[in-house]
């Protein structure tokens, strides 16, 4: 456990100005143009990514500004930098554009709130995530831009955005952002550049981006340029991080990170395998928690991997790879030493004071309670007012844990993918009352619906450590009378916050078997694909040890009674007509081809294409706060309907092990063709 005391951030203070004015040869200077300074150089570096702002950060976001003004006061050159997926679309993002925000925001607008807290909170560079462009390019262009208007102003983006394999000069919106690359950061705020320079205490520290080129299939970058084609060579993505790494080396610049957002980890640790001159690479959108031997992680964490993850680069030099959790619940601290050459030196590190630093109310203790700044707090407490009247808006009620955890609903299935699931069959049904299956993927779910706590109430109603993790329905809420177990609006919006219109299409037995091989084809332990599926009305079974395309095995429908209805798949083989079909409800997205899936062409009239929000525009249900025939409609139209508080969800959810709808082979024996599965 780290605890740094205001005592403790005083003696590094003074540590920190003894070692710089025992090897630095030169006058420490911010100005980018001063010469490198020499001699050793002792670097604190404060990262997170993934913000994605949620229900959690009304609270987590001022801890974590609580966070970094107490790590800042412990030491004097100190870089703060994001890895992407600063904002994601969802009510957080959508309740800046409430006019209440006006006082606090100065221009309303969605996002804003978000941009605010990173800039209040010190960040001064950040790459491009692939959550930055979920609401298209205009949206970018918006929170980028400052915005002036009747004596109230927006301030915009006060850092550079970067990544070096994105051209955003071809797209109309973000081209008049576009600046010229190895800049220092603070003179280029509110632009994007591949790469930009940050100098403290005398010494110029290299930044390049990296976003990741699966991008057009995941995202909306609109007319963006995005290398390499193949977003599957991670060799060619290096070539390209490579040419502004080398630029910036022959600036006489020493020192690099780059800020890589490539959402699994391996690609993270592939694309370090081919960089040289790179001291540090931070990762982004896995969520991945790097941990070392003295952090204390969140209720419910568990770390996967060491913190920092030490590499060889081609040229004999260690690289440092480091990644945190998102959603604002970590800070990621790197306090390491460069030589006289501008190499990391390892032995440098120091456990006890860099690793993993969580932002939960503990957190903030260990480090001497500094107050949050301000304007990040004033952001997090007028979102939460917007908020509020959400969560009094009841729709469903559950006894248990609803798991929409990352981690969760991307490598097994989960009780909140099978409702999600199931709740789009309900209302596609009210379309077409013959619709077989539904299809989604894992990564539509955004956060789970109840909370993990460690505690319990004494006697006296205080909160009691007890130790064992517990995960937990929706707690009350005494503001919104609340019951505790009740499903609001707000859960909803907040799980699903894609709010993913549905459609109807028509599949063939042999594009079913293709889907859902694709589906599976990413899986490893290790790994957390958002194309992995979350289903209802039928099961599968998979072996991840068998090749990709091959790793199918059983694959039945069944009736709502839960006996078997037709059998696609068994022992790998499909059974009976290949061309037989099936009608599928599916998520928009997915049938346009995001997460590159393999649907059928919808401009075929085989394939009977109907989009719900068409079909379903004149059949309202009690939900109305958005429109018929997306994901949040449907969940709480089924949950209204099949989960009243006389009868709740109670269907816990389960380990991998004991999973019927997808059965990883490596886990547990295949049941698909002898199982009963009511739904």
């Amino acid at each position: 456990m780290k605890q740094v005391t205001m005592w403790t951030a005083g003696l590094l203070l003074a540590l920190g100005a003894f070692w710089t004015t025992l090897h630095f040869t030169h006058n420490s200077s911010s100005n980018p143009s001063a010469s490198p300074t020499k001699g050793k150089f002792v670097l604190q570096l404060l990262h997170a990514s993934d913000h994605e702002g949620g229900l959690n950060a009304i609270e987590d976001a001022p801890r974590m500004s609580s966070v970094i003004r107490a790590l800042k006061k412990t030491y004097p050159h100190t870089v703060v930098a994001s890895s992407g997926d600063n904002y994601i679309t969802g009510p957080f993002f959508r309740a800046s554009d409430d006019p209440s925000m006006k006082q606090v925001l100065g221009r309303v607008g969605p996002g804003r709130g978000d941009i605010l807290m990173l800039n209040a909170m010190g960040f001064q560079v950040s790459a491009l995530g692939n959550h930055e462009f979920d609401e298209g390019t205009p949206v970018v262009a918006s929170l980028l831009n400052k915005d002036s208007k009747n004596g109230k102003t927006y301030e915009g983006a006060l850092f550079p955005y970067l990544s070096a394999n994105l051209d955003c000069s071809t797209d109309k919106a973000l081209a008049p952002f576009v600046t010229p690359d190895g800049q220092e950061a603070s003179k280029i705020p509110r632009t994007i550049a591949r790469s930009a320079i940050v100098t403290v205490g005398g010494h110029r520290i290299g930044f390049v981006g990296a976003t990741t080129p699966s991008l057009p299939k995941i995202s909306n970058p609109g007319k963006i340029v995005v290398t390499p084609n193949d977003s599957s060579n991670i060799k060619a993505l290096a070539a390209i991080v490579q040419r502004s790494v080398d630029a910036l080396r022959k600036q006489g610049i020493n020192k690099i990170i780059v800020l890589s957002h490539q959402q699994q980890m391996f690609k993270e640790f592939e694309l370090a395998k081919y960089l040289n001159g790179v001291d540090i690479l931070i990762g982004g959108g896995s969520d991945t928690i790097f941990s070392d031997s003295t952090d204390r992680l969140r209720d419910g964490d568990k770390s996967e991997g060491p913190y920092p993850t030490w590499k060889t680069s081609p040229d004999g030099e260690p690289i440092a790879i480091l990644n945190t959790d998102g959603q604002y619940r970590y800070v990621g601290r790197f306090v390491i030493t460069f030589d006289e050459n501008g190499v990391l030196l390892p032995d440098s590190y120091n456990p006890k004071i860099s690793g993993a630093y969580p932002t939960d109310a503990k957190g903030v203790e260990e480090l001497g309670n500094v107050k949050p700044d301000p304007k990040v707090k004033a952001v997090a407490d007028g979102i939460k007012k917007v908020l509020m009247e959400k969560d009094s808006a009841i729709f469903g009620h559950t006894t248990v844990y609803l798991n929409g955890r990352r981690l969760s609903v991307r490598r097994g299935e989960t009780n909140l993918g099978n409702l999600t699931a199931e709740a789009n069959l309900f209302v596609a049904r009210r379309a077409d009352p013959s619709t077989d299956i539904s299809f989604k993927n894992g990564g539509a779910i955004r956060y789970h619906i109840g909370f993990v706590s460690t505690h319990h109430k004494g006697p006296d109603g205080r909160k009691v450590y007890h130790g064992k993790v517990q995960y937990l329905p929706p707690a009350a809420n005494p503001l919104t009378q609340k019951k505790e177990g009740q499903i609001s609006r707000l859960d909803i919006e907040n799980a699903l916050r894609f709010n993913n219109p549905l459609v109807l299409v028509q599949v063939t037995a042999s594009q079913l078997r293709g889907i859902i091989e694709h589906s599976v084809a990413t899986w490893t332990p290790h790994s957390s694909p958002g194309r992995f599926p979350q289903i209802a009305g039928f099961a599968f079974s998979f072996d991840p040890k068998r090749p990709i395309g091959k790793r199918v095995q059983s694959l039945a429908l069944y009736r709502k009674n839960g006996t078997i209805k037709d059998i696609v798949l068994k022992n790998g083989k499909l059974q009976g007509n290949p061309a037989r079909t099936f009608r599928m409800v599916t998520l928009q997205y997915l049938a346009q081809g995001g997460d590159a899936y393999p649907i059928p062409d919808l401009k075929r009239p085989s394939t009977k294409f109907v989009k719900l929000v068409e079909a379903l525009k004149n059949k309202p249900g009690k939900a109305r706060f958005t429109q018929p025939g997306r994901e949040q409609d449907a969940l709480a139209e089924y949950l209204y309907a099949k989960f009243p508080k006389r009868s709740p969800y109670s269907q816990a959810d389960q380990p991998s092990h004991f999973d019927k709808r997808i059965q990883n082979l490596s886990m547990r024996e295949d049941t698909v063709l002898k199982q009963r599965l009511p739904h």
